[in-house]
């Protein structure tokens, strides 16, 4: 497929273009803000490029000039969708204050509601994780392995210095299992809400979300989370230096 590749010899043409200047940058932020509702509302697969350049009153080489493919575009549109999605320790201070888990309960009761703020940037995400080719998707991989653009690094430590996780398990692995199984339950969930349905079994109640998030919850901390006595001694300790 031409434009984004894995060749470590070639590279993809996203990162062989040149310095761009302050007026190819506006432009290129123009053609970004139109492909992103365009993507939105249509897909990855229906997109057409010819159709944001119509829309935007420009050539549809202009558009290759600037990204070099349909998939060099949709890239770029995929970057400035996750860069604004908030990272896990943004979360009010009493939430932050509760721990780990409580943080993760967080994000994950107010899908919904993050949803019908802004639907294009996770829907976008969406077709990213799932609508894209392998070729694409494989770049979308590295570009979340590189940049961390939810802080699950951060996050991960946080944990670990609240003796909340396992000190057992390299800190690699559980970055790893936060980014597979999280990210994907709240892709559920994110599905959910974009098109209903799709992720329900006929006849099954909107109210059980909350019963799996819980569920969801308890397994990860089986999984990941500290042995409960040690996180007794780590509260005991905490309150103690207070």
């Amino acid at each position: 497929m031409p434009g984004i590749a894995s060749n470590r010899v070639a590279p993809p043409l996203y990162q062989r273009q040149p310095k761009i200047r302050p007026r190819s940058e506006a432009k290129r932020a123009r053609i970004v803000e139109a492909a992103t509702q365009h993507f939105a509302e249509h897909g990855y697969h229906d997109a057409r490029v010819g159709d944001i350049a119509a829309a935007l009153g420009i050539a549809k080489g202009s558009i290759f000039q600037h990204f070099g493919s349909k998939d060099g575009l949709f890239f770029e549109v995929y970057k400035r969708a996750v860069r604004s999605f908030a990272k896990y320790l943004d979360v009010p201070a009493e939430v932050r204050q509760e721990g780990f888990f409580a943080i993760l309960r967080y994000w994950l009761v107010s899908t919904e509601h993050l949803v019908h703020e802004d639907w294009i940037p996770y829907r976008i995400s969406l077709l990213g994780n799932y609508g894209t080719d392998l070729v694409l998707k494989r770049e979308i991989n590295r570009f979340l392995i590189s940049e961390d653009p939810y802080g699950t690094v951060s996050f991960v430590r946080f944990g670990l210095e609240r003796g909340e996780l396992r000190v057992d398990l390299d800190i690699e692995m559980m970055v790893s299992i936060i980014d597979w199984m999280v990210e994907r339950f709240q892709d559920a969930l994110l599905t959910a809400e974009l098109d209903p349905g799709l992720f329900r079994r006929q006849g099954e109640l909107a109210e059980k979300k909350e019963g799996r998030i819980q569920q969801f919850l308890a397994m990860l901390q089986r999984a990941i989370g500290a042995p409960p006595a040690a996180v007794t001694r780590q509260k005991a300790g905490a309150n103690h230096r207070r």
